[in-house]
């Protein structure tokens, strides 16, 4: 099993990984003590069973660049293959400024293929790979060295098995041609927005019921506090305050450190120095903005729909047909969201639209217009014309 340690052995892996097709990609990092991921190890592989062909780039070395594998991840003639990617991508983003293009995730594309939703790994390994996989150290300190023995055949596991996984699904989606499909999925995956939180948005990943202008308006400056303070010192936002706290603390308004002192809920450390200084701002600016500037509670996702419920039933049942009859994930295609706003006569949801629509927003739209009807025959459910 080879270890990468350095720049030059890591640019001639990637040298001769750019005469592949494709390249398999994982990663393994910490984030429990930090805001963003500390990135602990890579693994890649290339198609072949030699022991060069599959390797682990340690970027705790000093002295290492990966630069070489950045580039490689803009060679847009080599596939990079990974399992799950969204946190992997978001290293590579935050670190380097860089996706991996193109892109290739075996969980999206097993979804597509019929696995069920978000299908692990595991599972894949086990049945597209025949193989077991040991997990056993999977949520081992990968940044303690040296690396052990287990840890190296676990973390080298989650790329070489990938090879005979992607090869697979690449030639089941173009058997049933449904590659764009996946295509289609992936671009959120490669888009800034999907990993850039900015601070005086973060209040709306804040879960509340409360309908108050005001009230919103102090968690949106909370939160944003919290958003910057977090970010600047590279700690977990719930160092800063966790939300249970943070809507206390906009529901009993402190003006003071005596009465942000009498939280139930905040951390000892946030009660004093620049994390209270700044609570206490934030609240202060959120009962201070105007009226005009609160959070508008009228929002989309504030707007009570009128749903029939006889036709989200309805709906759901067409959704399982069709799922089952495309073997695809029902999760995929809609959420219980998206069959709620058909049924309360809204139009613009995903389902509605690109390969979707084909599976099952088209007859969706059509079974809410009372043009289609669902019967069932034995252990299946029949769609047909009305």
């Amino acid at each position: 099993m080879i270890t990468i340690t350095t720049t030059e052995a890591l640019a001639e892996f990637c040298a001769r990984a750019a005469k592949h097709p494709y390249v398999t990609v994982d990663t393994e990092f910490l984030r429990e003590r930090t805001y963003y991921s500390k990135l602990c190890l890579v693994q890649m592989a290339v198609p072949g069973k030699a022991e060069e062909d599959a390797v682990l780039v340690d970027p705790l070395v000093e002295g290492l660049s990966l630069e070489p594998m950045y580039e490689l991840f803009r060679n847009e003639d080599v596939v990079k293959v990974f399992h799950a990617a969204r946190q992997d991508l978001e290293i590579f983003f935050v670190e380097a400024g860089v996706f991996p293009k193109p892109l290739f995730d075996t969980q999206v594309a097993a979804m597509v293929c019929g696995f069920g939703d978000q299908v692990g790994y595991e599972t894949l390994v086990r049945k597209i790979a025949k193989e077991q996989l040991d997990k056993s150290s999977r949520f081992t300190d990968w940044s303690r060295r040296p690396l052990t023995d287990a840890q190296k055949t676990y973390a080298i596991g989650d790329v070489t098995h990938l090879r005979g996984i992607y090869e697979w699904l690449a030639a089941e989606l173009n058997k049933t041609g449904r590659a764009d499909w996946v295509e289609q999925e992936l671009r959120v995956l490669t888009h800034p927005d999907t990993y850039t939180i900015d601070p005086p948005e973060a209040w709306k990943r804040v879960k509340t019921r409360t309908n108050s202008g005001r009230f919103l308006g102090i968690v949106r400056e909370l939160a944003k506090f919290r958003e910057i303070y977090a970010q600047s010192r590279n700690i977990p936002r719930n160092r800063v305050m966790k939300d249970d706290a943070l809507l206390e603390l906009a529901s009993t308004k402190p003006k003071n450190i005596q009465e942000l002192g009498r939280s139930r809920l905040l951390l000892r450390e946030a009660r004093r120095g620049d994390i209270a200084e700044g609570i206490l701002k934030a609240v202060a600016d959120g009962l201070a903005c105007n009226q005009d500037a609160l959070p508008k509670v009228s929002d989309q996702n504030k707007e009570k729909l009128q749903v029939n419920p006889a036709l989200a039933d309805l709906l759901r049942v067409l959704l399982k047909a069709r799922c089952e009859q495309e073997k695809v994930a029902q999760k995929l295609i809609a959420s219980a969201a998206d069959l709620d706003a058909l049924a309360a006569g809204k139009r613009n949801v995903q389902a509605l639209s690109g390969w979707r629509a084909e599976v099952f927003g088209d007859d969706a739209v059509r079974l809410c217009e009372g043009k289609l009807a669902l019967a069932a025959k034995g252990q299946r459910v029949e769609v047909f014309e009305v």
